[in-house]
Parts: C-alpha cells; structure tokens; sequence
C-alpha cells in the first residue's frame, strides 16, 4: 500500500490578514510530536509545523533555529520564541495547548494576542 502523506495545512493570523503557514502538517501523535523538527536541514518560508497538545518545545538535535508561537485553546498566541538556535529549551506558558514551529523569521509578522486559524486539518 502506498504511503499518503497528510494534507497540508494553514495557519492564518486573522487578527494582522495574514499568513504564517502556507505548507505545513501536524505533528499530533506520540512519534510525531517527538520527531518534530530533528534532523530537518532547511524549512523553506512559508512552512511549518503545528505541534499538538504541546505546551513546551525543546532544539536538541535540531540544526537550524526556528520561530515558535505558544498557542492557548482559544487559538490565541500566548508567547513567542524568536530565533530559538540548536539545543535550546523554549519557554514554558501555562495554559497553551500548542505550538507552531517556523523558520527563523517566520513569526515576524505576529504579536502575543493575535488570533490563529488552521485550515485544512
């Protein structure tokens, strides 16, 4: 049986009307959240990954640095992490329920506060 890998999906910052993942996938199994980003040598703009739940992430075993907002239920972003580098521990937030995982720079565009919406999960 052939592999199909999932859909891709979007992440829109409704608050600012724009895009903050044009080509990404989710991570919300046991193993996926794991892997997450190890080992990824590049993530072309416009990329990314939503881990989900996650309320916390770590850079080990990582080899670029990457953008990550903290979301809460609500699909708010609760904190950021701008150009989090290789073997690092990102910040803790109460109550996120999870995080989205960019090229480093991809967060430019958004502030604690703005609205998310994911499309095509």
């Amino acid at each position: 049986m052939p592999y199909n890998p999932p859909s891709p999906i979007r992440v829109e910052n409704v608050t600012r009307g724009a895009p903050v993942v044009v080509s990404g996938r989710v991570a919300s199994t046991f193993w996926s959240r794991f892997r997450g980003l190890m080992g990824v040598s590049s993530l072309a703009p416009g990329a990314g990954l939503v881990i989900e739940p996650c309320s916390s992430i770590h850079t080990h075993f990582m080899r670029i640095p990457i953008d990550v907002l903290y979301v809460n239920q609500d699909h708010v972003i609760a904190g950021i992490d701008r150009n989090l580098r290789p073997w690092r521990i990102g910040r803790f937030y109460k109550k996120v329920h999870y995080v989205v995982e960019l090229p480093a720079g991809g967060a430019a565009g958004c502030q604690v506060g703005d609205r998310l919406q994911i499309n095509g999960v």
